[in-house]
């Protein structure tokens, strides 16, 4: 039994006092709507044309099923009913539970000052009148503390819902989805696209506590993908600052693409770690996810252009490859290779010696790219 039930169980109006009070409801109805209109800011507007009828009509039910509380006759589950729905749909029209209860508050004091001035002439005991005030205020709390579960309930409900379409839509993200689903995906969760997103990788553990560091409402936040691994897509990342935020998580950072096209920036992130676990800032390895996009092709390539060295004992090619490589990128100053193998140079000069014999086109253009791709990186 509610609290305002067991303060009715004590009052029981008479039925004299209560036929009069149920004469003068629609007028008590009417100044409890102008009140809060007049004094909650919230509500100006909001109690006009077909939402003021609607509005009316749920005082004067409201107000009739206290008179049937306050007569014996009722139970209060109706109302209570009635004001958690109440709660939800100021949700659904972006008002606050501040607001509401404001009206609460308005609402319980126009309503008993119009009742008490119709009570006490219909003959209502003075000693019942203060247990008709605590009824009033009891019955009105238990309506705003329906109307404030509602309230809560409908704004979790909602928030799941826009966590379900920010999900969905970093999914549709990742996925390159088409410009017309990413639109329709971005409408229903109620995301402002930015210019460009960036991916980034980390534990899946990581995703969120990453996300509330950054401090930037709009990322996107993925923590269930295959191998334990999350997933952020950053907007307009300043990708310094970015970087300065991750220093103490394991990240793998792509690079910026327009949004619709942040599967780019996730797949480069993806193949990144795929290739080392030491990466962390992709831009700072293009020639190696340059080099080993196409694993097969690069292999090939390999083969071929050093095949001389193959007919060498394995020691002896390995040196020869390591100067080869140090000479390309060193463009041939044999001071500057010779420092990079910590050889003498007298050593780099007989080396290429060895190697010119090998490759007699070693100043062709063609010869000299297909060898720098071929050792551009260090393959063991």
């Amino acid at each position: 039994m509610s609290y305002a039930t067991r303060r009715a169980s004590e009052l029981a109006l008479d039925e004299t006092t209560a036929a009069a009070l149920r004469a003068a409801l629609k007028t008590t109805a009417d100044e409890v709507v102008q009140a809060i209109i007049d004094e909650v800011p919230p509500y100006a507007n909001a109690l006009s044309g077909h939402m003021g009828a609607t509005i009316r009509r749920a005082v004067r039910t409201a107000l009739g099923h206290y008179l049937d509380l306050a007569s014996g006759n009722a139970t209060g589950g109706d109302a209570g009913d009635a004001a958690y729905e109440l709660g939800r749909g100021e949700v659904r029209d972006g008002r606050s539970m501040d607001a509401l209860l404001s009206a609460y508050r308005v609402g319980a004091r126009v309503a008993w000052r119009c009742l008490a001035a119709g009570a006490v002439p219909a003959g209502l005991p003075a000693a019942e009148v203060a247990k008709f005030a605590e009824l009033t205020f009891a019955y009105i709390d238990e309506l705003s503390a329906a109307s404030a579960a509602g309230h809560a309930d409908e704004l979790a409900a909602r928030g799941r819902a826009h966590e379900r379409h920010l999900e969905h839509l970093a999914r549709d993200l990742l996925a390159g989805a088409s410009p017309d689903v990413l639109l329709a995906s971005v409408q229903r969760a109620g995301w402002q696209p930015p210019v460009s997103l960036t991916a980034v990788l980390l534990p899946a553990a990581q995703a969120l506590p990453a996300s509330r560091a950054l401090d930037d409402p709009s990322i996107l936040v993925l923590d269930d993908l295959p191998d334990a691994t999350g997933v952020l897509l950053v907007p307009d990342a300043d990708r310094s600052h970015l970087l300065r935020q991750l220093t103490d998580r394991t990240a793998v950072v792509g690079p910026a693409r327009p949004w619709t096209r942040a599967s780019a920036s996730y797949a480069r992130a993806v193949r990144a770690r795929s290739l080392s676990s030491g990466i962390r800032d992709t831009e700072d390895h293009l020639p190696e996810l340059v080099l080993s996009a196409d694993v097969d092709a690069f292999a090939d390539l390999r083969a071929r252009a050093l095949a001389p060295l193959r007919t060498l004992p394995v020691a002896t090619a390995r040196r020869l490859e390591e100067t080869l490589r140090a000479w390309l990128l060193h463009q041939g100053r044999r001071d500057e290779v010779a420092a990079a193998l910590f050889v003498h140079p007298q050593t780099v000069r007989y080396r290429m010696s060895q190697l010119r014999e090998l490759f007699p086109d070693l100043a062709s253009p063609h010869r000299v790219l297909e060898l720098t791709l071929a050792v551009g990186l260090r393959v063991s």
